[in-house]
């Protein structure tokens, strides 16, 4: 065909038949064919559901537009799909009917009357779900333990559904493993059908196989995590009867020691030659620094820019190393110049026993404040143990040397305190930025003496508490209550250093009044802080979506210098709020006004940081 030409020509040729080719084939192609989609509800929402997730027509509507006769295809396919959503719920009996424009998918007419459609063409699905079949017989084939047999969940008599079916042949899996029956094996239901009876049969073939003891365990991927201090944490033995909770017990508290990144564990898929089970447990290490960047803003306090370091590992057995400094009080109505924030705190887990750990910490701050100005140095150290899962009990030594000005005067203070402390929170891991259900609780009691300076002895006490109430999907709409009670017992107001009496007032407390402004005054309308101090929040979260949510609150309190907390100055705030969620938590900004204003009161206050209020 081509003789005498370059082969240069003959590409030239080729690719000019091919181009002709290509359009010639998309001239010919049918245009998408426009419909609008609808579902006769059976009057059960979660079937309705099940349909609507079935169908193609309706979820590829929009996204992925055919021609007349691929749209008729499609609505045949849908006839198997729909059929199979209900008899998932027990209605072998029932019947789809699809039209498409008026038509059956069978009349021959229908290609036509679509092709010279110009309007969307109505697509309509009639469901006659016909009865609902219930099980007849269910039976378990083999040696059954009665534990067994009794997690199965299903009888004669219930509907044939078959997320129920299913589940329970899961249900039974699980109550042999739970045993010890490790290599159980259920295979799944067979279920014969009988229209004329309205019934199905469903049976289990059971293995529950060897009860088995879980033989060596191995432990892999440690790279700088001291494998003796990993084995001498785990919670699960060789010899002991094979557990799978016991077993993911033992991998999520490995997980929680925040070296890893992910830990697994898998048992072998056959006994070892002295009859028992093989377990592996794997980990990838996270990487041994972290470092952050932290900032926050209110009217209040102004802005503040920090940053940390973080050392998840630092001698091989998960010791944790955090250093941070930041600059504070950049601006704001409650301060009076800038100041600092640095700390470095070095926490050893397993400290002469499992789940206890001692912290070391150091910390220099300065603060500039309405109240008082402040340059101190602390440190100390605090021994802190797990009781129970959500448990923690601590005790400790904290010394404090510091220079404090407040209304002109000057005074150099050096204390001693042993703090005492109970906290409870079944928040879970997500507890820190964005809690979502549980409880979180502390109870402080801190005797404290001071060494030099006005000499006094007293004991604070504190208990605070908050608790997450859904009101629906779990996460999406949440009523959170805080609430907080303080005392000092053994010294007045003016005989504790300022920054150990009650303030309140900003983010913490109550939000809508300046940073530590509600309680007694100077003269000078200066907070002189108090010895007792009430606060509480009622607070209403919902989310939209998935990145953004709002929030409504109402927080108040009071500071006093009576020993019982309550008195006459009781403040109240009120604020909404919108939030960003991000994967580290959700970004937020609050907005609060108060509610019974005191001179020198802000028209209102904003907040901007990382995470809940509370």
């Amino acid at each position: 065909m081509f003789k005498g030409t370059t082969p240069w020509f003959q590409r030239v040729v080729l690719f000019a038949v091919v181009l002709a080719v290509l359009h010639g084939a998309a001239a010919g192609a049918a245009d998408p064919q426009p419909y609008t989609m609808s579902i006769a509800s059976t009057g059960d929402a979660a079937l309705d559901q099940a349909l609507k997730d079935s169908s193609n027509l309706m979820s590829l509507r929009e996204s992925a537009p055919v021609g007349p006769f691929a749209l008729v295809s499609r609505a045949r396919d849908d006839e198997g799909r729909l059929s199979t959503a209900l008899n998932s719920y027990g209605h072998y009996a029932a019947r789809v009917t699809i039209r498409v424009a008026g038509r059956s998918l069978d009349d021959t007419a229908l290609p036509t009357v679509l092709e010279a459609a110009s309007a969307p063409v109505p697509v309509t699905v009639g469901i006659d779900p016909g009865p609902v079949f219930h099980l007849r017989r269910v039976t378990l084939d083999g040696q059954v333990l009665e534990q067994a047999r009794a997690a199965l969940g299903i009888a004669p008599g219930a509907p044939a559904v078959a997320a129920d079916v299913l589940a329970g042949r899961e249900r039974v899996l699980d109550a042999l493993r739970s045993q010890g029956y490790a290599l159980a094996k259920v295979d799944p239901p067979v279920a014969m059908l009988d229209p004329s009876a309205q019934a199905l049969d469903v049976s289990y073939k059971v293995d529950a196989g060897p009860q088995v003891d879980l033989g060596p365990i191995s432990i892999g991927g440690l790279t700088r995590v001291d494998p003796v201090f990993v084995r001498r944490r785990l919670l699960v033995h060789q010899g002991e009867r094979f557990d799978p909770a016991k077993i993911e017990k033992a991998r999520q508290d490995l997980a929680q020691l925040g070296v890893f990144a992910t830990v697994r564990a898998r048992a072998a898929d056959q006994v070892d030659a002295a009859g028992q089970l093989p377990l592996a447990f794997d980990m990838t290490e996270r990487p041994r620094h972290a470092i952050a960047v932290t900032a926050d803003y209110s009217t209040d306090l102004g802005a503040s820019f920090g940053a940390t370091f973080q050392h998840r590992n630092l001698f091989g057995q998960a010791e944790q190393l955090n250093l941070g400094a930041a600059v504070t009080q950049l601006g704001g109505t409650a301060t009076r110049g800038s100041g600092y924030n640095v700390t470095a705190a070095l926490t050893k887990p397993d400290m002469w026993r499992r789940d206890q750990s001692v912290t070391v910490n150091v910390q220099a701050i300065k603060e500039n404040l309405d109240a008082y100005d402040r340059t101190a140095v602390l440190g100390g150290v605090t021994l802190s143990r797990k009781v129970e899962q959500v448990w923690t009990g601590s005790v400790g030594v904290q010394a404090q040397q510091s220079q404090i000005t407040q209304e002109g005067v000057e005074r150099s203070y050096t204390l001693l305190a042993l703090p005492l402390g109970l906290r409870y929170d079944s928040t879970g891991p997500e507890g820190l930025f964005e809690p979502t259900h549980g409880i979180k609780a502390a109870a402080s009691v801190a005797p404290t003496q001071v060494l030099v300076g006005r000499q006094a002895t007293f004991t604070i006490l504190q208990v605070s508490g908050s608790t997450y109430i859904n009101l629906g999907a779990p996460g999406r709409s949440i009523i959170a209550l805080r609430g907080l009670i303080g005392s000092v017992q053994g010294a007045s107001t003016f005989d504790l250093p300022p920054d150990e009496r009650f303030y309140a007032g900003g983010g913490g407390t109550v939000r809508g009044y300046r940073y530590q402004s509600i309680g007694p005054k100077f003269a000078s309308n200066r907070p002189t802080g108090g010895t007792s101090i009430t606060a509480a929040t009622v607070e209403y979260r919902q989310r939209f979506g998935e990145s953004f949510g709002a929030a409504v609150f109402v927080d108040a309190g009071q500071v006093s210098n009576s020993s019982s907390g309550f008195g006459s100055g009781l403040r109240a705030g009120a604020g909404v709020g919108a939030r960003y969620y991000t994967p580290i938590g959700p970004v937020r900004l609050d907005v609060a006004v108060p509610l019974n204003k005191q001179s020198r009161d802000d028209t209102f206050e904003l907040y901007v940081g990382i995470g809940q209020a509370f």
